[in-house]
């Protein structure tokens, strides 16, 4: 649902109450508000006056807010942001407290009657409750907005779409993923994205086998999720003999927006993640210690896809019949994405340098042989970037010390630790 739809529901089901609810409480109701018109017309005053008084200066605190923390983590934040449901829950809120007390003025002293709506007054009553919980809901969510808590809400994005797009690593398929010769030899289609630039946000794989399967063909997908697609970019190339006519169904299978999301895509969450770190590490900032906190959420993150099979990149048919090909980034993509641009950035900061270290090492303890084997070679890399870095001899050997915090705990000195303690000892016994 757009979320523009949200206030206007509330906005209209609060007009159709105003014009129904009185007129029924009017016909069936016969006991009134025991309060003066005065008061009552005071109370539903000052209700509708303070809740669009309070609506402007909650959603101008909450914008400039969110435009202001957008701004020091990254921009692609903006829209994160601004697409909570709860901040259109309270606009809606707000606005249908303010127009159904409106409403209920209106039918006070009606018609000279001297007569305060029960119902109506009691509705508004709850309906200014209602708007106080949310204001609170809104106060505690624009608290959330701390450095700490967008890292963490990342990292639960993150971690949710590598569970629901990967499965753990399984036996190698490789020797039942060889397309079926008799594909070569059907007519190729190739279909072309047509209109203004825009983002996959995810792929129907299962109905892309099924319509595979009914043109007894196989699709390859040239796109992934997270790509932009340019005005005659290949989406997909696909092979079969009746695929032709299933054109429409096929570009319907490749989901587009105009920017990318979290869903189906585990490296946007990275991307947010060394977003933030590397505005943290530019020279107008200077803040390492929030690029230590990133690198502990993506160093999670790359734990989770250790574990995961990350060459799956082939569905098949009830049948085993190999039916798409599709694009999945890499264990390198990902040790790329996650660290490069943080190594490059932050190659002036002794604490970044530690927390990088402390992660390549860990990852490498906790990865398979081949993917713990690309991890030492890029921790090489980090060491080589050290060596040749305009550090003093001890800052390099400083900066090679892997440490969770930074600069707070290094593993090498609880390794060493032992020795020092015995050396003490030996030393007050003598």
């Amino acid at each position: 649902m757009q979320l523009w739809l949200i206030p206007s529901l509330y906005a209209a089901a609060s007009i159709v109450a105003g014009l129904l609810v009185p007129r029924l409480e009017a016909r069936f109701m016969a006991s009134g508000l025991d309060l003066s018109t005065s008061s009552a017309q005071a109370y539903l005053s000052a209700v509708a006056s303070g809740m669009m008084a309070l609506t402007g200066i909650v959603f101008s605190i909450a914008f400039v807010l969110v435009q202001f923390n957008a701004v020091v983590y990254s921009p692609r934040l903006v829209v994160w942001f601004a697409r909570d449901r709860l901040l259109f829950h309270s606009l809606g809120m707000f606005v249908a407290t303010f127009m159904y007390s409106l409403a209920t003025l209106a039918w006070v002293d009606r018609q000279g009657t001297q007569g305060v709506p029960l119902l109506s007054a009691m509705i508004v009553g709850a309906m200014l409750m209602a708007s106080v919980l949310m204001l609170a809901q809104l106060v505690q969510r624009l608290n959330n907005l701390q450095i700490t808590r967008v890292l963490q809400s990342l990292g639960d994005s993150g971690r949710e779409v590598i569970a629901s797009t990967y499965q753990e690593v399984r036996p190698s398929t490789a020797a039942s993923a060889v397309p079926d010769p008799r594909h070569s030899e059907l007519p190729a289609l190739a279909i072309r994205h047509v209109g203004n630039p825009q983002s996959v946000t995810s792929i129907d794989v299962a109905k892309l086998v099924g319509l595979g399967h009914r043109m007894d063909g196989l699709v390859v997908l040239e796109c992934a999720v997270g790509d932009t697609l340019l005005e005659g970019t290949v989406i997909l190339r696909v092979r079969g003999a009746a695929s032709a006519g299933l054109e429409s169904q096929l570009r319907a299978s490749i989901h587009l927006g105009d920017q990318r999301t979290f869903e189906q895509d585990p490296k946007y969450a990275m991307r947010l993640l060394v977003d933030i770190a590397i505005k943290a590490l530019s020279p107008a900032i200077n803040d390492p210690t929030t690029a230590v906190q990133a690198i502990d959420q993506i160093e999670d993150l790359l734990r989770r896809l250790a574990k995961c099979d990350l060459e799956a990149c082939r569905a098949f048919d009830q049948d085993g019949i190999l039916r798409v090909i599709y694009r999945m980034p890499t264990w390198e993509d990902y040790l790329a994405l996650a660290f490069d641009e943080i190594r490059q950035f932050g190659s002036t900061s002794i604490q970044v340098m530690r927390r990088l270290r402390s992660a390549l090492v860990e990852l490498a303890a906790c990865a398979g042989n081949e993917r713990a084997r690309t991890v030492q070679a890029y921790l090489g890399h980090l060491d080589s970037g050290i060596e040749r870095s305009g550090f003093d001899p001890e800052d390099r050997a400083a900066a090679r010390i892997e440490d969770r915090q930074g600069l707070g705990l290094s593993h090498r000195q609880e390794e060493n630790a032992p020795a020092r303690l015995g050396g003490q000892s030996e030393r007050a016994a003598s």
